[in-house]
């Protein structure tokens, strides 16, 4: 029988890289998106992860096509970049409710099927700038933060069935996130560094990893013998994120201000 991957956010890089090597391998894979079509081995589902209804009859036609599911990646997300002060609340929620909630709404569609199993893997795609928080990109990073603390609590409350819960904290990677990002230009007049601090981000993602190397990544997690709770994505954003750990906040804090200023 052919082990089973749901994942969100499936239709463009990271999630669409993931989705074709889990299918390359063998894998029977359900892509859950809004604009997505179905290749081979890979079953596209409609899906909006701002919405409950929406979430919900998607891994309902899931479980429909199949009686199990192995792994689940949560990886919907996308990014908003401008001053904090000059930054709008609705966008504010919309970054929040794509990326956090709309985790938590696919978590919530798929938890009943892996109790039943007493079995399964949720993985999350979260970011380094979820521990190094970036400037200009607050709410995207704040959002990330959150994943990586909402997974941890679940790990625990589902230790009892069985299920194992990681997260992937990517770097720079390459794909069309970039070209997505909604950026705002409100206060760049008061607030000088914003608009040289995104386009030197902007310049890091177009030069970043191929997303291959986290679909690899995400397929390790997926198949090794016992998951870590978390993992960096790229050699040279966990030697950052482990020097972050040794040094002091205060002079992490300032040398990001320097990177982006």
């Amino acid at each position: 029988m052919a082990k089973v991957l749901v994942i969100s956010g499936g239709s463009s890089g990271i999630g669409k890289a993931t989705a074709s090597l889990f299918a390359e391998r063998g894998w029977r894979v359900f892509e859950l998106s809004r604009h997505g079509e179905d290749h081979e081995g890979i079953t596209h589902i409609e899906c909006d992860v701002c919405s409950e209804e929406s979430t919900h009859r998607a891994m309902e036609e899931v479980l429909r096509q199949t009686d199990h599911i192995d792994v689940a990646i949560s990886n919907a997300g996308f990014g908003i970049s401008g001053p904090i002060e000059f930054t709008e609340i609705k966008e504010i929620d919309h970054q929040m409710d794509v990326n956090f909630t709309g985790a938590v709404r696919f978590t919530q569609a798929i938890l009943p099927q892996l109790r039943k199993q007493q079995s399964g893997r949720l993985i999350y795609t979260s970011s380094v700038a979820a521990q190094l928080a970036v400037p200009y990109q607050a709410f995207y990073s704040a959002s990330k933060a959150a994943i990586n603390a909402f997974a941890l609590a679940l790990a625990n409350e589902l230790r009892d069935f069985h299920i194992s819960v990681s997260v992937i904290m990517p770097g720079d990677v390459y794909t069309a996130f970039t070209d997505a990002r909604r950026k705002s230009t409100a206060g760049e007049e008061i607030y000088h560094h914003a608009a040289r601090a995104i386009k030197a981000m902007e310049r890091d993602e177009r030069e970043g990893m191929d997303p291959m190397q986290m679909a690899k990544l995400f397929y390790h997690i997926a198949t090794c013998y016992s998951p870590r709770p978390q993992y960096v994505g790229g050699l040279s954003y966990r030697l950052l994120c482990f020097f972050d750990h040794l040094l002091p906040k205060r002079l992490v804090n300032w040398i990001e201000y320097k990177l982006y200023s």
